[in-house]
């Protein structure tokens, strides 16, 4: 299958999405399966995870609602409040659920950049193992350091990095991201989206050359065997419409192997996610 490992679904709300500020007008509309769906059959993607958007169960709920009734949706990675004492009680009312395969927390929006190593955050990462659910990261390139202790903290638990860990393309600066995203990749239970790229460039201004030094190091440091491409629609919107980055993206990896584009294409997100 070919996958997009990375998508968002939501009701517009200005209370539940507050992060969209006032030059993320695209965003402020309804999004669902039926647009996306549209969006995939263009350029032959046959199935996607589903990830949060927003610090709810009431979200995580939808998505998995979402899953349930359309066929190319193969995954969710969900949101659940790790911080709290009785989580573990919350993900017991999700294990038998064949349509959760994640959690993620929206670490980049914490004000403490060490964060993620919390003592009660990492009590409810400690549970994800019991459950079988993947650690989706997301992050500014300054918490890689942070992250990196906090991976070393959980050597048997499956983590994906999202979108590159948002290194600063606006400013055109590799480093410290690139030296970081080595020693991240040294972990060999982190794998990586080639997701979320464009929109961290300047939004109108970007050109495929400004992304390319990036993608190239990501895919090095990770390799093809711990890539998966992700579209990380609508907000890529922002910068950029689907079927453009699909085709960035496949343009990117055209040098590889046939089996190598077939991993990034879908192989990997099929295998950390157990996508069927």
């Amino acid at each position: 299958m070919k996958i997009d490992s990375h998508h968002h679904f939501w009701k517009y709300d200005p209370v539940e999405y507050s992060w969209m500020n006032q030059e993320m007008g695209i965003l402020k509309q309804n999004y669902g399966p039926d647009e996306l769906e549209n969006e995939i059959r263009k350029v032959e993607i046959d199935g996607v995870v589903s990830v949060q958007a927003s610090q709810s169960i009431k979200e995580t709920d939808d998505l998995l609602y979402h899953a349930q009734n359309n066929e190319f949706i193969k995954g969710v990675v969900g949101w659940f409040p790790l911080a709290d004492s009785g989580v573990k009680s919350e993900l017991e009312r999700y294990a038998d659920n064949q349509w959760l395969k994640g959690v993620r927390h929206v670490v980049q929006d914490e004000p403490d950049d060490r964060f993620i190593l919390g003592k009660d955050f990492n009590r409810g990462i400690s549970l994800l193992r019991e459950f079988d659910l993947v650690y989706d990261i997301l992050i500014y390139e300054r918490q890689l350091s942070a992250s990196i202790e906090f991976v070393d903290q959980h050597p048997e638990q499956i983590f994906v990095l999202d979108h590159i860990a948002k290194p600063r393309i606006k400013d055109k600066l590799l480093d410290p991201w690139k030296f970081k995203m080595y020693q991240l990749a040294e972990r060999e239970n982190v794998s990586c989206k080639l997701s979320g790229i464009a929109t961290e460039g300047e939004w109108g201004e970007w050109q495929e050359s400004d992304l390319r030094p990036y993608m190239e190091i990501a895919l090095d440091a990770f390799g093809p065997e711990r890539m998966m491409f992700g579209s990380d629609w609508p907000v890529a919107r922002l910068a950029v419409e689907y079927a453009p980055w699909v085709n960035i993206c496949r343009s990117f990896i055209s040098r590889l192997s046939e089996d190598e584009q077939i991993l990034v294409e879908g192989g990997v997100a099929t295998q950390i996610y157990k996508l069927a």
